[in-house]
């Protein structure tokens, strides 16, 4: 199961519909309060897909990748930005990916089979 946290229900449609056709089981969160909870949950899930910014919420998805490898300093994490990729080397987790907005449905699905098949991205942050 894949947990996808992403404020805007158009993109949550179609990163469910790309994972869902690739395979996968999805399980949305809209915020990142709300993702906080469900990533309390041993073993529930095997990646994390996040936004970085999720509104005004007091958990940006920086916060949700590092509560997540906290949980498990293994876990696959990918972000989603279409503005704060800069920040990535300095903020995200190490051994992450960021999707770039706007991306194709296939780059979700690739980017969470990588993780999940090598847990080795090609360009991790502060590489």
């Amino acid at each position: 199961m894949i947990l996808v946290v992403e404020d805007d229900l158009m993109i949550q449609s179609v990163v469910r519909e790309a994972l869902e056709e690739g395979g996968f089981d999805v399980v949305i969160a809209a915020s990142g309060e709300e993702a906080a909870k469900l990533i309390g949950e041993p073993d529930r899930f095997r990646a994390l897909l996040t936004d970085v910014n999720l509104g005004r919420d007091r958990m940006d998805g920086w916060d949700v990748g590092r509560l997540a490898r906290e949980a498990d300093p293994a876990f696959p994490v990918i972000y989603m930005t279409g503005d704060s990729a800069a920040e990535w080397a300095a903020r995200g987790v190490p051994n992450s990916l960021l999707l770039s907005k706007p991306f194709a449905p296939s780059q979700v699905v690739a980017a969470v089979t990588q993780l999940l098949n090598n847990g080795n991205p090609a360009a991790p942050p502060g590489a």
